[in-house]
Parts: C-alpha cells; structure tokens; sequence
C-alpha cells in the first residue's frame, strides 16, 4: 500500500508543483515564500484527496482520485496578480476569490451534474487545449532564466539546460516502462538539476534554510480580499474544473467496475468544490483530480481507493515538511523550463485528442473551436489587445481560458442547442467524454 501510494505521489508531483511556481514567481516572492507556498499546495491537496476517497456524509466519490492543484487556475492567477498594483495584495485576492467559487460550486454540484450534456468533447477540448497554450509561454520564460533584467537572462548557457532537460524527459518517456516512464518528469528535473550544478545555476539556500517541520500556517500571506472581477474569473475556472471532473468520474468508474451515476457524480463534484473553498485558509489554490493518476490505476490495476489515500498522507507528510517542499525550489529556472514543454505541452495534447471524439466533422464545430481559441489565445498574442479596459475588467479578459471556455460554452449553446426542438441528437454534438475512452496524460 505504501509504495503503490507513493507511486500516485510521484506521478502528480511535478503537476501540484508546478502552478505555485509559476503563480509565487510571478507574484516576486522569495524562495523561502515559495518553498512555504509549494508546502502549502502539497498539504492541501492531500487533504482533499481524503475527501474524495474517504468521504463524510455526500462528500467524495469514493474512488482512487487523487486531488491537486488544477492548471485551469494558472493563467487567470496570473492575470490577477499582473492586474493588482500592489503584488502583496495579490495571493489574498486570489485566496478570496477560490474561496467564492468553491462556495458557489459546492452549491451548485447536484444541479451541475445533471447540466453535463451542455459541456460536450467540442467545449472542454477547446478549453483544455487553451490551458496548455496558455501555459507555454511560461516555460519559455523559465528557460532563458529566473529575472529577466539579469545578463544571463536567455544565455546560450540557460537554454542548453533546457535542451538538455527536455531531451532527458524524452529519452525517459521512449525508452523505459512502467513506473519510470510515469515519474519521467520528476527524473528529468533530477537529472537537470545535477548537471546544471558545474554551471553554478543551482541553489541549495532554500534547502540549507528550510525547518524540518512546519506547518503552513492560516492565512500566512493575509486575509482574503474579494474582488467582484477576480471572483467571476475563477467561478469559470470553477466550471472548467468541474467539467473535467465529471469527465475524469465517468472514465475512472469504468475502470473500476463502478460506474459513475449522477449520485457519484455530484458528490465527488462536492468534494472537489470544498476542497477548493477550504485550500486558501491554509494557503493553497483551487484542487481538482488529476487525470494521469486515472490512468495509473488502469496501467497498474490495483483500483484500491485506500491506496490512493495513502498517497494523500504521503502529500500531506510533504507539506508539513518544509524541506521536502523546498526541493523544487533548488530546480534552476532553465530546467524547470526545459520540463514544462513537455508538462504543459502534454495538456494542449490531452485537450486536441479530445477535441479528436468532438465531432469536428460537423461545420458548425469547427466554428466554435475556432472562434474560441482566437479568443482565447488573444491575451497571449497580443498582451495589450484589452488596455483601454478598466483594470478590474481586464482580470477577465487577460486570462486566455476564462475567455476561451466563456466562448466555446456560448457558442455550443447558439449551434448545437438554441431553436432545437428537444434534447440535442448524436448527430448534432458529441457527447460528453465517454467511460473508457483513452484518458488524457496530463492535466
């Protein structure tokens, strides 16, 4: 039980870890405040995947999800902070705003459930594909360097790290099986990271001045702060993270030989919202399933939901660990960089092979994939495209994916749905992911 747990854990750490990098650098704290934020994360989402497996009252799926920091939240975070003049205001608006949506999502899982059929392939493909593209430029950024404003900032010297990190991860990924090929990430930052050491670009300070112990204490970066225009943004990262719930419940049932009704459903959507709603009073971010440990349970076929939660108190002996948690912050820039192509890649990937079963065959389909990823992609083209808009407006409109699946969900609704007599045929729109189906690696 305790090493199949800890495979869970090393299959979704790099992906827990990853937003609070990018959100704590792009927020300017320190390395001792990110090692306290990734702690934060790692505590967090093992709480929650004891709410899913484990379960109180309707709370919880009960099946072998583990929980996480959802990607979906990346690029509106960042849009927040990017929006709020003073960076120390920016975590408690964040934490504000989760908090809101959680709330609302908690409320409204047992309606939700039964609203699925108006998120089919064609809307969470496109909004799915839209959170990788999103995320790439970020991992462009890490690969010329931690500050932009330093000399070596994009050396021949940095993106050879990269490079060579990113060949590492691929060799790993073609060449081994099982277990290796699932951490290949986590072998890759490894292995950056000692070679960069000759290069004198890795910094073991974070760990040298990490406690052995700690706890993330509540509300460490201050008390939540509400904005109306930051709370909207993440009630739609709500709905995403809820759409590929569901798709994630239905898949995984079948895996089990359980399938997911509506009953399952709702509660495992419960979970996750509360999960997300009670994330911030420890300092962490939104959670939702990760869908590569979905299929770590079908390549192993130990489908034991105990399992998984062992591996949640694997995630939360982390978090209480402060020197666990500052390992990745001795990761240099440039390997992180060299990794996130194929982390963040792999989500665009996930998101165009479900955009592959989203009936793109049908004309009115590919206009609503269309439109959306113009739209979505609009804040990472062009950066300045929304600047005569007022700055509580723009947190909206800068994330890529509240735009994108606020488009893709308007537009499935005016071509497959509106002016139809009764529910929407096969022939019209795809139905939602289907139990069984190839599951996506990443998210």
């Amino acid at each position: 039980m305790a090493t199949s747990g800890l495979q869970h854990v090393a299959a979704m750490y790099a992906g827990v870890v990853a937003p609070p990098l990018i959100v704590g650098a792009a927020v300017g704290l320190s390395g001792t405040e990110l090692t306290f934020l990734t702690g934060a994360c790692l505590f967090t989402a093992g709480l929650a995947t004891f709410l899913q497996t484990l379960g109180i009252w309707k709370i919880g799926a009960r099946l072998p999800f583990v929980n996480g920091v959802t990607f979906a939240g990346v690029a509106p975070m960042t849009a927040i902070v990017a929006s709020t003049k003073d960076k120390s205001d920016a975590l408690p608006i964040i934490f504000g705003a989760v908090i809101v949506a959680g709330v609302l999502g908690f409320l409204a899982a047992p309606i939700f459930c039964k609203a699925i059929r108006f998120f089919p392939p064609v809307v969470t493909g496109t909004v799915i594909t839209l959170i990788g593209v999103s995320l790439l430029p970020v991992s462009f950024g890490w690969a010329q360097g931690p500050n932009p404003a330093a000399h070596d900032y994009g050396s021949a010297t940095n993106l050879t790290l990269a490079g060579i990190t990113l060949v590492i991860v691929l060799l790993l990924r073609r060449f081994t099986r099982g277990f290796v090929k699932q951490i290949a990430v986590l072998l890759g930052l490894i292995a950056g990271t000692i070679i960069a050491i000759p290069f004198g670009v890795t910094d073991f300070g974070p760990v040298a001045d990490a406690r052995v112990v700690g706890f993330p204490t509540p509300f460490h970066f201050g008390a939540p702060q509400f904005q109306v225009a930051a709370i909207l943004s993440m009630c739609v990262v709500m709905v995403v993270s809820m759409t590929e719930s569901t798709a994630d419940m239905l898949a995984l049932g079948e895996i089990v030989e359980r399938p997911a009704n509506e009953k399952t459903i709702a509660a495992g959507l419960r979970a996750d919202t509360l999960g997300s709603a009670l994330s911030p009073l420890f300092n962490g971010f939104m959670c939702s399933a990760f869908a590569q440990n979905i299929g770590l349970v079908a390549m192993t076929r130990i489908r034991s939901r105990f399992v998984v939660a062992f591996g949640g108190g694997f995630l939360v002996l982390m978090g209480l660990c402060p020197m666990a948690a500052s390992l990745i912050a001795v990761v240099p820039r440039p390997v992180l960089g060299g990794a996130g192509v194929v982390l963040f890649g792999s989500v665009a990937a996930s998101g165009i092979q479900t955009l592959a079963r989203a009936g793109l065959d049908k004309d009115n389909n590919v206009l609503i994939v269309a439109v959306s990823i113009a739209v979505g992609i609009i804040p990472i083209t062009a950066p300045n495209f929304y600047h005569a808009f007022p700055d509580t407006v723009r947190i909206i409109l800068d994330s890529g994916i509240s735009t994108g699946c606020v488009a893709a969900v308007l537009l499935n609704l005016v071509f497959n749905h509106l002016g139809r007599p009764g529910s929407v045929g096969a022939q019209d729109v795809t139905h939602p992911m289907e139990a069984g189906e190839e599951i996506a690696v990443v998210r």
